[in-house]
């Protein structure tokens, strides 16, 4: 392709509005557009990245038995209303109605819609297993979008779905996917990590996510480095931390006037913060229970609700835990607390704590686990942080920022009971068909390998995604003998299957060499005045360094 006759609107400056490496970049070297918040045209030179990606995910769902299909963007309320999705997404989810005042989305995900599809068609074990897939465009109303296109409104996904008689059969597909994901992951050329991982709003038994450490990334993801233990800041355990406190210590009111913060009491009364507990007030479906926590650590509301096995879990009221408690929010304590009680593992035998008093500008001092209250039971209830315990070794946890990649899903019967998606065994007895779910945003990406191949002149491709294989540079078009050689180079290596972005133009030297390393094509190929056909210039974009061939040889060394 001649620059000449082509669309690259380079940038000189760096954009206005950027906010990571990858944003800045894909403006500057012309790869996007933004047409609005969280929405952006892919640009040619960007839509060839692009499709790169997505004919690695091809080659590899294709590998493995998936079959391709495509679903509707807009999807009727009716299928969302029967998993009880259309009011669990909240705002996230674009809603929109037509001229009848019918209630559609624009999807966020397929899950609903590839049920409808299966049910009904496939209603013998003999049909089964099956896994489908989709590269589509999604949607999600983000309240703050950001990082360009790692967190958009309009975004493109491959989805995938499988469908199962037996769990066996859902495990081994599952394996299957998890595979394949290494080897797209591995081939589009960035390094990540596997962590364990919640299904949130998707749902399902257990999933996990691929994620690129970044620090434009979004999630916090914890890896021990002692055992290799991993998961996401929603799913990660946490070890028990020892800590020797002082023998048990006498009760003792303290009067701590409008005090309710963990930082002002513990600064008030000039003691550790992890010396104090929090006690917070839940409403568990239809019954109110009391979670317990150390001052510095921070509650998971995932966790507790499944330590609970409650369906809905939700903070209480200011004035229910001031009827509770007998005292306003930020003054309770466990301590005569006529509620169950579940306490974080690292609450287990402490002594001397300072808890909330119950009553109104007080905190009790002095206070054991076991001797004053007693929990119902403890689990791991807490938001995990650096340096916690590791749950499997002695290790300590590390954070690390990411950006997800990729999450797999295994379902279960979630949607199939609540679409009564069924089969008939060998027997002609009816079940509930078993399914995974399996994503990678396919946009998102392209935006990581650039957060992860760049320097401070622009990108640096993994050969395997590069819009092209090299770029021939014409110093100066207007000199015949550059021209003819430069044009002679162009027809062989395009005679040779060798895909070429030929820089043409009447430019500076210093504005196509600028050029080049922005949109970072691995391999230049420079023709200058000394150059002839024994002595072509070629150089590698990511380390710089440069080696003279002749013609006849480019062509496999390029190869």
């Amino acid at each position: 392709m001649r620059l000449t006759e082509y669309f690259l609107p380079t940038l000189i400056s760096d954009p206005k509005e950027h906010e990571t490496i990858s944003h800045k970049l894909m403006q500057k070297a012309g790869l996007i557009d933004m047409t609005s918040s969280g929405i952006y045209s892919f640009l040619p030179i960007g839509l060839l990245v692009l499709r790169k990606v997505e004919n690695i995910l091809k080659e590899e769902m294709d590998r493995i038995g998936a079959i391709e299909l495509l679903m509707p963007t807009l999807t009727p309320s009716s299928l969302w209303k029967e998993t009880g999705r259309w009011t669990e997404y909240g705002d996230d989810m674009f809603r929109v109605k037509d001229r009848k005042g019918t209630e559609f989305s624009l999807a966020p995900t397929h899950e609903e819609i590839i049920c409808d599809i299966v049910r009904g068609r496939v209603t013998s074990y003999k049909k089964l297993p099956l896994a489908f897939y989709q590269i589509q465009t999604k949607f999600r109303d983000e309240p703050r979008p950001r990082a360009g296109i790692i967190r958009g409104r309009e975004f493109l996904m491959k989805d995938a779905y499988s469908f199962h008689a037996t769990e066996e059969s859902a495990e081994t597909t599952y394996k299957r996917f998890f595979e394949a994901y290494r080897r797209i992951f591995d081939r589009c050329g960035f390094s990540y990590i596997i962590v364990e991982a919640e299904a949130g709003l998707i749902g399902g038994s257990f999933s996990h996510e691929f994620i690129a450490i970044s620090d434009s990334g979004e999630d916090t993801v914890f890896v021990c480095p002692k055992c290799g233990y991993s998961a996401n800041s929603e799913r990660c355990e946490v070890g028990v931390r020892q800590i020797e406190d002082p023998n048990d210590g006498e009760l003792k009111e303290v009067y701590t006037p409008g005090l309710i913060t963990v930082k002002e009491v513990s600064g008030f009364l000039k003691l550790n913060p992890e010396q104090l507990i929090k006690t917070l007030i839940y409403k568990q479906d239809s019954e109110f229970v009391a979670a317990i926590i150390l001052g510095t650590d921070e509650l998971s509301e995932k966790k507790l609700k499944k330590v609970l096995g409650c369906k809905e879990l939700k903070l209480a009221k200011k004035e229910v835990i001031a009827e509770v408690t007998g005292a306003p929010a930020g003054f309770s304590g466990p301590i005569g607390l006529p509620l169950k009680m579940i306490a974080d593992n690292s609450i287990k035998g402490r002594k001397n704590l300072v808890v909330g008093g119950n009553k109104i500008d007080t905190h009790i001092l002095g206070v054991s686990c076991g001797r004053d209250f007693e929990p119902g039971f403890f689990a791991d209830i807490k938001i995990a942080k650096n340096d916690d315990p590791c749950p499997r070794c002695e290790g300590r946890l590390e954070a690390k920022r990411g950006i997800e990649l990729g999450h797999t899903f295994k379902l279960g019967t979630k949607y199939s009971q609540a679409m009564n998606l069924v089969f008939l065994d060998e027997t002609g007895r009816e079940h509930f068909i078993i399914m995974g779910c399996y994503g990678i945003g396919v946009s998102r990406i392209v935006a990581t390998i650039i957060e992860q191949n760049c320097d401070d002149r622009g990108i640096i491709w993994p050969p395997a995604l590069s819009p092209f294989d090299t770029i021939l540079i014409n110093i100066n078009p207007e000199d015949f003998a550059m021209r003819s050689l430069s044009d002679e180079i162009y027809s062989i290596l395009e005679t040779e299957g060798i895909k070429v972005l030929y820089d043409d133009r009447i430019e500076s030297p210093g504005k196509k060499f600028a050029d080049a390393d922005l949109i970072g094509i691995p391999w230049q190929i420079i023709v200058g005045k000394k150059a002839t056909k024994e002595n072509i210039e070629l150089c590698e974009r990511k380390t710089k360094n440069k080696e003279f061939i002749r013609l006849d040889e480019l062509t496999g060394r390029i190869k």
